[in-house]
């Protein structure tokens, strides 16, 4: 445990380093901290600060920087969130369009990177809990049905469906009606195990058709768009903190380019509750040891069905960030909900 005095001091100390991106010494903290007790003083409490792997001391610099674990106490316990004026967030609302959600997304993301000067992220919804809003059946020939299917966004998918027999309209017709009034509003993957379920108590002529609709829907979802939309990575080419290490930049941008841990890190903040920040190793990916992520699950209709974020350095402004994160998965859903 920290005495005020204490904490004041780390606090003091990370928003310096934060904003100055240099050690600091015991005169400047002396100076910003408020207190009045001598440098000597301060020295004192810094040793016991190293001591529990809060600060460390540079080797060039008789001054200290926050350690991942100093970061995390100040973020924690320590950091004073503001959130953004009422104004500002109308100003943030008039940015998202609601007409075509893949366009939203990309809003997002560039909101994020433009308003914190980091690379900002967006993890497209799950597409195993997509759900139909609606189903239809067109014939096109004897043996050749359009398969139109509409998103509860009002996202079109049409496929081209090879029968083993022909159709009537009438029949598609009335295979689209059953897959809409039963199955509507129920995920893609969710609606495959019912009519397996089902089928026994289907007319056997529309299981064929109702099978191959539901692979072509989910092929149809698989196709559509990249796992995530990523703003702003070129901006850590300019942060001194990154850009000192080639070796370094070019294990992170391999991050953003092969996605898999990238995912697994903005699925794991799905289930968290607001924001959510990894300092360094928190991340659990090795090339983001010398970044931070702020992250933020977003909603349609209610439902989470995707997470944004920003990364950074782990040296970021995170009391300017967590409120910017915050606000625009609100917007994003609210946007996609619309």
């Amino acid at each position: 445990m920290l005495n005020d005095r204490a904490q004041i001091l780390l606090k003091t100390l990370v928003e310096r380093y934060i904003s100055d991106g240099q050690p600091v010494g015991s005169r400047a903290l002396q100076q910003f901290s408020g207190l009045e007790i001598s440098p000597a003083t301060i020295r004192n409490v810094m040793v016991d600060l190293e001591a529990m792997g809060l600060v460390a001391s540079p080797h060039t610099s008789a001054g200290r920087i926050p350690t991942a674990l100093g970061y995390r106490r100040f973020i924690d316990t320590l950091m004073v969130v503001q959130p953004l004026e009422k104004i500002r967030i109308q100003q943030l609302e008039q940015q998202f369009q609601p007409d075509n959600p893949s366009r939203l997304l990309a809003q997002a993301s560039n909101l994020l990177s433009e308003l914190t000067q980091f690379a900002g992220v967006v993890a497209t919804p799950n597409r195993r809990a997509a759900t139909v809003r609606q189903i239809e059946f067109l014939r096109l020939s004897e043996r050749r049905v359009l398969l139109i299917i509409v998103m509860p966004d009002g996202e079109v998918e049409n496929r081209v469906l090879l029968t083993t027999r022909d159709y009537s309209q009438a029949q598609l017709t009335e295979a689209g009606n059953l897959l809409s009034q039963h199955y509507s509003d129920c995920a893609l993957h969710d609606m495959r195990l019912r009519i397996k379920n089902e089928l026994r108590q289907l007319q056997h002529d529309m299981t064929e058709l109702m099978t191959a609709a539901i692979s072509a829907g989910d092929e149809a979802l698989a196709c559509k768009g990249d796992d995530y939309v990523l703003s702003g990575e070129r901006n850590l080419l300019h942060i001194n903190d990154l850009s000192g290490d080639m070796n370094r930049l070019r294990k992170l941008f391999n991050v953003f380019e092969h996605k898999t841990e990238l995912l697994q890190l903005l699925d794991a903040s799905r289930h968290a509750q607001g924001v959510h920040i990894f300092v360094g190793h928190e991340s659990g990916v090795s090339s983001l040891d010398e970044c931070s992520v702020v992250s933020a699950p977003y909603t349609a209709n209610g439902q989470i069905v995707g997470t944004l974020a920003v990364i950074g350095p782990k040296r970021m402004d995170y009391q300017k960030v967590v409120p910017i994160v915050d606000i625009t998965a609100r917007l994003l859903g609210n946007a996609l909900s619309a």
